[in-house]
């Protein structure tokens, strides 16, 4: 299998039990997780070679990342161990009408306050062939902004190919601060995971106003071809519909767009939702897996749209499925018990 390296911040997540407000709990339910963590994971799980670079913090919490990671089979050669604290953030549980919050305390962290790159290149990118980074890295600071372009050039000397994934988070920074940020980083991009709001928000799409239905699959088409057209080296684009009936009950549907071609998958309605953080992670890392094994596109869209069902059904930032199980559950009505 290939050889991967994603960057980013993990963090330490403490979440409420459903139906209980933040400021009333009395106990928090502790998972470790990163959209740039929860890829690798995803793909140490599919059997690729994934190694994880980030920076926490010297101490129990270090290193209980360091182990949370090791037990999914990533790579951690090139996690540093260093600064003074690990990110975190707390989310209250979503129930019925009333949606998940969240509250970061991730401010002067030791990856977020990293002013210079700390890894030696050769050894970060030793026969690595594709980076995956997210467009929160940049949100954290100036430095990082700075940072992740020497990183995609970097890359690019190297004939490594780029997946990133936009993930803005309005908590960070704003639309504006964001849109000139991804103006740098996009032109180095291979693969992207962005949807219609990215193309309207981030690149001066304008609005399909022939659509009779802005939020279907079909008119994905408009932007993906909008968005290549204006980054012509973007290869391929990736996201999910979503439609919300409730926090416990959602539909999901993947597309993938590769050179002109739009594919999706079929809509699968996720009733309960156990914990949706880290679904939009595990479908990218089902795509990049996909891209990895050259699978057909509809192949590859059924099985990353499958895992990130399945991440629905579980607690926790990351995806604990094999192939096996993400094609079994693609093969399957859902909910049959595997006996």
């Amino acid at each position: 299998m290939s050889k991967i390296l994603t960057l980013g911040e993990i963090m330490l997540r403490l979440a409420t039990d459903t139906g209980i407000r933040l400021d009333h709990t009395q106990q928090f339910m502790a998972h470790y997780g990163g959209g740039e963590a929860n890829v690798a994971i995803s793909l140490a799980n599919y059997g690729h070679e994934v190694k994880y670079a980030s920076k926490v913090p010297s101490n129990p919490l270090g290193n209980a990342v360091k182990k949370h990671l090791q037990s999914y089979g990533v790579l951690v050669d090139s996690l540093i161990m260093g600064g003074e604290r690990l990110g975190m953030y707390y989310l209250e549980s979503g129930c019925g009408e009333r949606g998940a919050a969240v509250v970061y305390d991730r401010a002067y962290s030791s990856f977020a306050t990293m002013k210079e790159l700390e890894w030696n290149f050769d050894q970060l990118f030793a026969d690595v062939e594709l980076i995956h980074l997210s467009g929160i890295t940049p949100a954290l600071s100036k430095n990082w902004q700075k940072m992740i372009l020497e990183l995609l050039k970097e890359a690019k000397k190297r004939s490594i190919k780029i997946s990133f994934d936009m993930n803005y988070r309005g908590k960070l920074w704003t639309v504006l601060a964001a849109k000139q940020t991804f103006k740098e980083i996009l032109p180095y991009v291979d693969y992207c995971s962005a949807g219609k709001l990215d193309a309207l928000n981030f690149m001066d799409i304008p609005e399909n106003e022939s659509a009779l239905n802005l939020e279907s699959a079909a008119d994905m088409a408009y932007y993906y071809q909008a968005m290549n057209a204006k980054y012509p080296n973007i290869q391929v684009f990736y996201s999910t519909l979503r439609e919300v009936y409730s926090a416990s009950h959602n539909t999901l549907q993947g597309t993938v767009w590769n050179q002109g071609e739009l594919v999706t998958s079929k809509i699968h309605e996720i009733n309960p939702i156990v914990d949706r953080v880290g679904g939009g992670d595990a479908f990218a890392g089902g795509i990049l897996h996909g891209l990895l094994v050259k699978m057909k596109l509809n192949e590859m869209v059924d099985f990353a749209t499958a895992a990130s069902a399945l991440k629905h059904t579980i607690h926790g930032d990351c995806n604990q499925f094999s192939i096996a199980e993400v094609k079994a559950f693609v093969a399957a009505e859902s909910g049959k018990i595997v006996r």
